[in-house]
């Protein structure tokens, strides 16, 4: 990007002309203050001529007056200056979003969709570069004519208060500037680490309902609180070394003072009036020490902002895509702190519906071994020995579980509440972790399968502000045959005489059912684990929805809501109290008094 800034600045050389003209004039009265103070005192109102004392202050007060016409010229070259900046630096940033997108869309990924906010960021960004481009400038501007003006100012009026003022000032500036690097990189870091922690608690809020449904308010409370220890760790790392841009400002700007007081015997026995010492002490206080603090703010704060927002452009490379809405994180990872900065609705979506992207918040082994072997589309889960608790000294929700299911199985999963049913469908999509056991899909650990080999369809399900095409499609590029024929199939030919634009609010939660199950049918996963996705639907619609998945092809597990799921379903397992039974629905009514117990007291539906 330094190319990008000099081609800024020397692009308009008729600008940079304007600016040191006119700051030329802006910096007249850092030049005249001392000079009009000591001839006011001395040749003036010392001498009984206030006259005279009257006109140099007059002098002065006009000197204001053409400064500030000055400043705003002064502010009008540069502004010309930084909207070129401007545009090159957003046509930069929009071309290269453009060039990813288009490379992200040519890719035929599932898990690589082009962000849509990419533009908007880099818009976002642009401005604020742009912004503190023309903070700089003009504060470098300002600090250097001013410096100049009181040096010559100064060396006019009294050289020996130049011995006095000079040294310690430049000493305050030398101390700065060689502070400057650290205090760069500390108030980056500071940003940095307060913007993630803002982005945490965003994605927090937003799916919270989905964090205590999966029971992971401990890790994402561990994770929430690591980033408040790293912004405080940065915010005490920032306030370190502000101590030396305030030890800066001491003896550049406060010293002087001091030292011109203590002085005043040396200056007047060397010939210079009451005038000259006041006028010296204008000089510091008026001139010197306000433009050593507008270079330490400015610096510190539009310098570090657009060093900060320049080095993000330039070292972006290809964003990684923004999850769709419904798109979950890493299984392998948990909720992971990159997780949680998702936007509010993405997060609470992405814990429940559908497959990870690939690679987001995954260790390095975990992505070795997805790169390889790991991307299997065999839908067969083994579960071996398998033990989960939501916590530490919590009572086991499955407890040595052992399981097989086949590829191409239909298995329905059955039992009281809280037998462990959701659990089981969070083990195997992965979303929770075993607390010892194993669970494998095709082979592989589940925590490491291809996001595209399985979907998991929760009973809320989540829909979002969109095209009807959009909602059911952002799992699959599945063309408008294949969408219509899955509508057909599931029996939601519906849901496409509403209006062309979704507003979820608006939807029934049948409706909003429907939608992401056919969103799943169209999916590549020979995997689909229904966790209650049917409950809104009435039995007839249930009964079509579970016979399309049935015919669908791969393997098939659905928590079952209703008792005659399991009646329709291959293979049934019924759960409660931490043990687990598998068999046909005839065998479960013979071996288990528990499933005996809920078919007797079972009351079929009409079906209409």
């Amino acid at each position: 990007m330094r190319p990008l800034l000099w081609r800024a600045l020397r692009r308009r050389p008729y600008a940079l002309v304007r600016i040191c003209l006119w700051s030329v004039l802006e910096a007249g009265p850092a030049f005249l203050i001392g000079q009009a103070i000591a001839r006011a005192i001395e040749d003036g109102f010392a001498v009984a001529r206030p006259s005279v004392g009257l006109a140099w202050l007059a002098a002065l007060g006009c000197t204001w007056l053409v400064a500030a016409v000055a400043a705003r010229q002064v502010i009008l070259a540069v502004a010309a200056i930084a909207e070129p900046f401007r545009d090159d630096l957003l046509a930069h940033v929009v071309g290269g979003a453009m060039r990813r997108a288009a490379h992200s869309m040519s890719a035929n990924s599932l898990s690589a969709r082009p962000d849509t906010a990419a533009v908007t960021r880099a818009g976002l960004q642009v401005e604020l570069a742009r912004d503190a481009f023309a903070a700089v400038v003009t504060t470098v501007r300002g600090f250097a004519f001013t410096v100049v003006s009181v040096v010559l100012g100064l060396l006019t009026l009294a050289p020996q208060a130049a011995l006095l003022v000079l040294p310690p000032f430049a000493a305050g500036l030398g101390l700065f500037l060689v502070s400057l690097p650290a205090l760069a990189r500390r108030q980056r870091a500071f940003l940095m680490a307060d913007e993630r922690l803002a982005e945490s608690m965003t994605g927090m809020a937003g799916g919270l309902r989905d964090i205590v449904a999966c029971g992971a308010e401990d890790r994402v409370g561990a994770a929430l609180a690591d980033r408040v220890e790293a912004q405080a760790s940065a915010a005490r790392g920032l306030a370190r070394v502000t101590a030396a841009r305030t030890i800066a400002l001491a003896v550049g700007a406060w010293l002087p003072v001091v030292l011109v007081l203590g002085g005043t015997p040396w200056l007047l026995s060397g010939g210079a009036g009451a005038g000259v010492v006041v006028g010296a002490l204008a000089y510091v206080t008026q001139s010197l020490a306000p433009a050593l603090n507008g270079l330490v703010q400015g610096l510190g704060v539009s310098g570090v902002s657009l060093v900060t927002t320049l080095r993000r452009i330039a070292t972006s490379g290809p964003l990684v895509p923004s999850a769709a809405p419904g798109a979950a994180p890493s299984a392998g990872s948990g909720l992971s702190p990159d997780a949680l900065t998702a936007g509010p609705g993405q997060l609470s979506a992405g814990l429940l519906e559908a497959a990870p992207s690939a690679g987001v918040g995954r260790s390095p082994e975990a992505e070795a071994r997805t790169a390889g072997s790991g991307r299997s589309s065999a839908g067969g889960v083994r579960l071996r020995g398998v033990t989960f608790s939501y916590g530490p000294h919590s009572e086991a929700v499955i407890d040595g579980l052992d399981l097989d299911i086949p590829e191409g199985d239909h298995l329905a999963v059955v039992g009281p509440s809280g037998a462990g049913k959701s659990t089981l469908a969070a083990l195997i999509s992965g979303l929770l972790q075993p607390d010892t056991g194993d669970v494998r899909i095709g082979g592989v650990p589940a925590a490491d399968v291809s996001p595209a080999a399985r979907v998991l369809i929760p009973q809320e399900a989540y829909v979002f502000r969109g095209s009807t095409h959009e909602n059911l499609t952002y799992l699959s590029d599945a063309p408008p045959h294949q969408v219509e024929a899955a509508i057909a199939a599931l029996g939601a030919t519906g849901l496409m005489t509403g209006p062309a634009e979704l507003d979820p609010g608006a939807l029934s939660a049948g409706q909003r059912q429907l939608i992401a199950l056919v969103r799943a049918y169209l999916a590549p996963a020979r995997l689909v684990i229904l966790d209650e996705a049917t409950c809104h639907l009435d039995p007839a619609a249930e009964a079509r929805v579970e016979a399309a998945f049935a015919r669908r092809g791969g393997t098939l597990i659905v928590v079952a809501h209703r008792l005659t799921s399991a009646t329709r379903a291959r293979r049934i397992l019924l759960m409660d109290a931490g043990q687990a039974v598998v068999g046909t629905h005839d065998e479960l009514v013979r071996r288990s008094p528990t499933y005996a117990d809920l078919s007797g007291h079972w009351q079929p539906e009409p079906v209409s």
